[in-house]
């Protein structure tokens, strides 16, 4: 008797739950609300992930510039790469977001959200609001880090303090606006997807600026001119420096779609990975020729040029140009390196000039050549797009590296003014370690130089 019933209730359940279903709205279309939620949830953890990986590339920064420095200024290098992102992650958060970010002002910057006194932490809007603030502000602490590569082994610390202030809140902070934040260059069609321009040139042509004005390091030029090698003190630390980059870089490229939910992300991720293979083996190739030995510190500096080059157009260009845009940048950091050390006599101990602001100006005006329509919805000249892109990138390149040039020399020469911006020659000679901070980054294997 129990069975007969048992099998009318479950019939009778299967026909209601069938009914249900049958007369039931679209289950899809009453959970569009908390699949929406969800999905903004995937790409706040994403962008924090991702925010996460491009701090890690501080330290990649540190680890090379100290390895191809010397021993008696390696603290030196680690406090000024600490006080980038310190300083960067204060003078972001209270100017330089809002010169971003904020509401446009005459295509030139923003002019709003200082401080983020409006957000709500409380809401959607507000959580990713923050969100976006930190993956914003590791990228500035990129741009202000790059420099002090270039800059290592005579520079008084206080005078960089100085110059980190106004690249984290105005230099770097301009310059992404024009490109990212709604800018005269956004709205005109330029392409940069994750900074080879708005971050890397930035650097370097700031970089450039402060080299030229420092002067070479004692000893760097003989009588007649002649550039002298003066070696780095740890290439096993400059090579795990560009590890660490390489692997932040995943971050810094794929991370700025600002979307988990992203299926470019994959793409993304093989673009640059692929140029920064390229880059580093054809520099090895190209120096190994030329000088007879597959010097490591120019493969190195190839893996970063060929990530700096696609850092533009990772999104925009196909697997196989991305090899084509990572090698010719691999050739491009050899020749460069040579030409500012032994035509323009500038002294820049880790090459950050070369990788960042040539390979990066170059990274982007390969945007205008090798975009495909099929990765970001523009073709470039060679897919039959013309010329219009390519102008574009290069009213961007140019234009960026005149504002960066013009500010940047206004910062440096106020503080050799005001300041002092080269350390003394015998504090040179001793190391700044000693000088500047007081202590050794070897304790009991301090060196002195004769030259």
């Amino acid at each position: 008797m129990i069975r007969p019933i048992i099998k009318i209730i479950s019939v009778t359940i299967f026909i209601l739950s069938c009914c249900s279903l049958l007369f039931a709205s679209d289950p899809l279309a009453n959970n569009a609300g908390l699949i929406a939620a969800n999905s903004r949830a995937i790409d706040l953890v994403w962008m924090l992930l991702a925010a996460f990986l491009v701090f890690l590339m501080q330290a990649g920064f540190a680890m090379v510039e100290t390895g191809f420095t010397r021993a008696k200024n390696a603290v030196n290098i680690m406090m000024k790469n600490l006080m980038d992102f310190s300083i960067g992650t204060l003078g972001y958060f209270a100017i330089g977001f809002a010169l971003m970010f904020g509401a446009d002002k005459l295509g030139l910057f923003g002019f709003s959200d200082f401080f983020l006194r409006a957000v709500d932490p409380n809401t959607v809007d507000g959580s990713w609001q923050l969100g976006f603030l930190l993956f914003q502000t590791v990228f500035a602490a990129t741009a202000a880090t790059i420099v002090s590569g270039a800059m290592a082994e005579r520079t008084q610390f206080k005078s960089y303090l100085f110059y980190s202030i106004f690249i984290t809140a105005l230099i770097y902070p301009i310059v992404g606006h024009w490109i990212w934040g709604g800018g005269w260059l956004s709205k005109i069609g330029m392409i940069d997807f994750a900074g080879s321009t708005v971050v890397h040139s930035v650097g370097g042509w700031a970089a450039l600026v402060g080299a030229s004005l420092l002067g070479a390091r004692i000893g760097k030029y003989d009588k007649r001119g002649a550039s002298k090698p003066i070696p780095g003190h740890n290439i096993p630390l400059a090579s795990l420096g560009v590890f660490i980059l390489w692997f932040g870089w995943f971050g810094f490229n794929a991370g700025s779609t600002t979307a988990g939910t992203s299926l470019s992300i994959a793409a993304i991720a093989v673009t640059t990975n692929l140029a920064a293979a390229a880059g580093a083996l054809v520099s090895m190739f190209v120096v190994w020729k030329q000088f007879g030995k597959p010097d490591v510190s120019m493969a190195l500096n190839g893996a970063l040029a060929g990530l700096v080059a696609i850092t533009a157009g990772c999104a925009n260009v196909s697997p196989l140009s991305a090899i084509i845009i990572g090698g010719i940048a691999g050739i491009f950091v050899v020749f460069s390196i040579e030409f500012i050390d032994k035509i323009l006599k500038i002294d820049d101990p880790v090459g950050a000039i070369s990788v960042h602001g040539v390979c990066g100006a170059f990274g982007t005006l390969a945007v205008g050549v090798f975009a495909e329509a099929k990765y970001g919805g523009v073709d470039g000249l060679l897919s039959g797009g013309g010329l219009s892109l390519l102008k574009t990138q290069f009213i961007g390149v140019f234009s960026v590296l005149l504002w960066v040039v013009a500010t940047s020399f206004i910062v440096f020469f106020l503080a050799n003014k005001f300041i002092g911006l080269r350390v003394s020659r015998e504090e040179e000679l001793r190391g700044l370690d000693i000088g500047e901070h007081g202590m050794e980054s070897y304790s009991g294997f301090q060196i002195f130089s004769n030259h």
